[in-house]
């Protein structure tokens, strides 16, 4: 004979499947095939920089948060951190379970850098890539000249189970940001609402070029910048700049961009504006704004903080050619 359940038992079941479906999923996941963003989870983070000063940790520094997202899986994270004075980089493993975090301070790992960061997740038995789109990761940035932000990671999902494979030479691989392996790319990117300088605003503008040779090989550059600046009337002011190395870091200036007005002309006392950049060559790149003024606690109109660039368009052509180990935790 079956034994009549009770309504109390019954509810009790059905709260126990209410649960256990909550913990199982709740909501439909971000599709892989999105795009790249701060927003959803991933196989790849990309942190666009980090700072910290050897003599005053506590007035410049970055604390990095990492998080395996997946309840049960591990994650074995291949990092890779570089210094862009050179691009030189240098690499480490970490090893998380599943719902673990793993958070620490730039100047622990590679005090006075100034650098950009790359998390990868690999197989834990050969340390090639795999498809485990459950990262996510932010930091939080302060520097000496009073800039600071909390910033999100740059995701990219991973499209295929293996999205790399191991180059001829047998110890290194190609990570492609090609819509194939992994998400595309940012081309375009943009800054939106741009403070004027004669405010007293301090505008900090970060461009990382996504792509390199991390295994030792030679450093691929910025090259050259054009943008276009607009005033808050629509009128567009084009410029042009040479990025340099892997990174280019500058402040928004009657210097730099340089226009044929000033951009204290063109962005006057009272008003915003936008800009959008690109790389002359066809390369991606992540760029990220941060404000500071010095009169936030004093002024209603005075704000600091900071995000990452809004991306316009995407390239297919990134790529970073990476070392591969077993990982060693």
């Amino acid at each position: 004979m079956f034994k009549r359940l009770t309504p109390i038992y019954l509810l009790m079941i059905a709260v126990s499947v209410f649960a256990a479906n909550v913990f199982a999923q709740t909501g439909t996941p971000l599709p892989p095939g999105s795009g790249m963003s701060d927003e959803k989870p991933g196989s790849i983070l990309f942190f666009p920089i980090y700072k910290s000063d050897i003599t005053r940790p506590q007035a410049e520094n970055t604390r990095i948060n990492i998080t395996n997202t997946h309840q049960m899986q591990n994650a074995y994270i291949h990092m890779f951190f570089v210094d862009t004075a050179d691009c030189a980089p240098a690499d480490m493993f970490v090893c998380l379970t599943g719902n673990q975090t793993f958070t620490f301070f730039i100047s622990d790992f590679d005090p006075g850098v100034t650098g950009y960061l790359m998390v990868v997740a690999v197989n834990k038995d050969t340390g090639i890539p795999l498809q485990h789109n459950y990262l996510i990761g932010d930091y939080y940035l302060k520097q000496l000249s009073g800039h600071s932000a909390n910033l999100g990671a740059v995701s990219f999902a991973a499209l295929k189970d293996i999205p790399a494979v191991m180059n001829n030479d047998g110890s290194t691989l190609d990570l492609k940001f090609d819509d194939i392996n992994y998400n595309a790319g940012p081309r375009i990117v943009a800054l939106d609402g741009v403070p004027s300088r004669l405010d007293g605003n301090d505008t900090s503008l970060i461009l990382t070029r996504l792509g390199g040779d991390l295994a030792g090989g030679a450093t691929q550059n910025l090259g050259g910048l054009i943008g276009l600046v607009y005033d808050d009337t629509e009128k567009s002011f084009s410029f042009t700049a040479s990025g340099g190395n892997c990174q280019y870091r500058n402040t928004l200036s009657d210097s730099f961009p340089r226009l044929v007005s000033r951009f204290s002309g063109v962005i006057r006392s009272g008003h915003q504006g936008w800009i959008k950049l690109w790389a002359v060559a066809n390369i991606p790149m992540v760029g990220v704004m941060i404000n500071f003024h010095p009169n936030t606690g004093n002024s209603t109109s005075a704000y600091s903080g900071g995000h990452n660039l809004h991306v316009l368009t995407t390239t297919t052509t990134g790529v970073f050619k990476i070392p591969v180990f077993y990982p060693s935790c």
